[in-house]
């Protein structure tokens, strides 16, 4: 069974490499987090400008970080900041753990959160190379820090952590993913955008019957 997220923190810091990944994986969280008077940011190694099938990366990548922006302000998070990393061949290299190391330290959070750096999500279902390479990034950069923040998490499968979370912050998340309109409606224009958020948001904050039924948003720590 897994622990509950730790509450005896002030600040996070959400490290991920494309626009739409914290939405995809954590925004519920973070909706609770801002609720209670947390402190979150967001940066992003990349503007996403390779994620719509179609559109000229200079088109992409202002109109993602545009949908970025407000998704980010839907669940309180004010402090977003964009990289210059080409979406798509983002590595783990020099240039990206100065810069995973200059925002910790300039943030200084109490827990730094990352997205899964895993080879699949689920049987069947492999993970992006950008995830992987960034995940990793984020671990060498973490544990370069001679004073590193409390905590290392991921989101994603294999929780050892979960963040209990209400329907309030559930709808937070939905809207949250739902101003990622465009992306959306391109990468699945079959389907409304509102059901296409509600039914991933679903997916990623499944009822546990270990915290009475309650939908979560599952972490696993890294660090320490």
């Amino acid at each position: 069974m897994p622990d509950a997220f730790p509450s005896d923190w002030h600040s996070a810091l959400v490290l991920v490499p494309h626009p739409d990944d914290p939405e995809y994986g954590c925004a519920a969280a973070v909706a609770k987090w801002t609720s209670q008077g947390k402190a979150v940011h967001y940066a992003l190694a990349s503007r996403g400008e390779a994620g719509i099938a179609g559109m000229a990366l200079e088109q992409a990548g202002p109109l993602r970080e545009q949908e970025q922006l407000r998704s980010a302000a839907v669940v309180g998070v004010s402090d977003v900041r964009f990289w210059e990393f080409p979406d798509g061949e983002i590595r783990n290299c020099p240039e990206l753990r100065t810069k995973i190391v200059e925002a910790i330290t300039g943030v200084e959070p109490d827990v730094v959160i990352t997205i899964y750096g895993g080879p699949e999500w689920e049987p069947g279902a492999p993970n992006q190379r950008d995830h992987m390479e960034f995940a990793a990034a984020v671990v060498d950069a973490y544990d370069s820090l001679p004073d590193p923040p409390r905590w290392l998490f991921q989101f994603g499968p294999g929780a050892t952590h979960v963040e209990v979370i209400d329907d309030g912050c559930f709808e937070r998340a939905v809207a949250s993913l739902a101003e990622h309109r465009v992306y959306v409606s391109v990468l699945d224009p079959h389907t409304p955008v509102a059901v296409y958020a509600r039914k991933q948001v679903e997916m990623t904050t499944t009822p546990r019957p270990e915290f009475g039924g309650r939908r979560t948003v599952d972490f696993i720590r890294v660090r320490p």
